[in-house]
């Protein structure tokens, strides 16, 4: 049986997990940190994580690679329907490819590591970073946000069930998004007509069934980006 692990401080629960994995550690494997003393986002930034956030991390053992570029995506549409029961007050959307986005500030975050035994795919870990009640540092409130400005007295312990649930029963089974995905994302894409200047330059027109980013260039020509980092032509609103 796939085990729940909760510490008080950790220095990442992805590393923790990655320690895990190589021992044997069975797929659904949740590890969950009051406080992260090593946390990491995309492209090697570290992160933040005080206490009073929610910080946790799910071990995944895809049957191929087919859908692991997926599950990034598949997590962000999990947690968005957790923060949808909360209620009204908090409309959660996601920013390709990773980010969890409330109005024009960042919530939360979603990174995923793949490791591999040759050309086979060993196990992926998936964390996710949502902030929760933890202070928001002056310098990036602007930029972003947590669940306790909308809903007073909510805590992590209040959250983690469902997301740590959602986690576990993701399913990596196919290569596409499914239909009923795909309309998930329109109604909670963040950068849908946005003007980008990367990664490519153009208008942002949702995500493809393969994850990629659709943009539509200045001469009408609609792209598929698979990867990069995105800035927006409004520099105001890219956190």
């Amino acid at each position: 049986m796939s085990q729940l692990i909760r510490l008080p401080t950790v220095d990442s629960t992805m590393d923790l997990l990655h320690g895990l994995a190589a021992e044997g550690a069975e797929a659904g494997t949740v590890a969950v940190a009051g406080e992260q003393t090593g946390g990491r986002g995309s492209r090697g930034r570290s992160w933040q994580s005080p206490p009073g956030g929610l910080w946790l991390s799910v071990l995944l053992r895809p049957s191929s690679a087919d859908g692991v570029e997926l599950i990034g995506l598949r997590i962000g549409l999990a947690v968005t329907e957790v923060m949808a029961a909360l209620g009204p007050g908090v409309p959660v959307e996601i920013k390709w490819p990773n980010d969890l986005m409330v109005g024009d500030r960042k919530l939360g975050g979603i990174l995923c590591e793949a490791r591999w035994q040759g050309a086979s795919l060993a196990w992926v870990v998936a964390g996710v970073g949502i902030n929760v009640a933890n202070p928001i540092p002056p310098e990036l409130r602007g930029m972003a946000t947590s669940l306790a400005e909308r809903l007073h007295g909510i805590t992590p312990q209040v959250i983690e069930p469902a997301v740590a649930a959602g986690l576990r029963a993701l399913d990596t089974s196919t290569e596409r998004l499914r239909p009923s995905e795909q309309s998930a994302l329109r109604q909670r894409d963040w950068l849908y007509g946005r003007h980008l200047l990367a990664p490519v330059s153009g208008i942002a027109q949702g995500i493809a069934d393969d994850g990629a980013l659709l943009v539509r260039r200045s001469g009408g020509e609609i792209v598929s980006v698979r990867a990069g980092t995105v800035e927006l032509a409004d520099q105001s609103l890219t956190p």
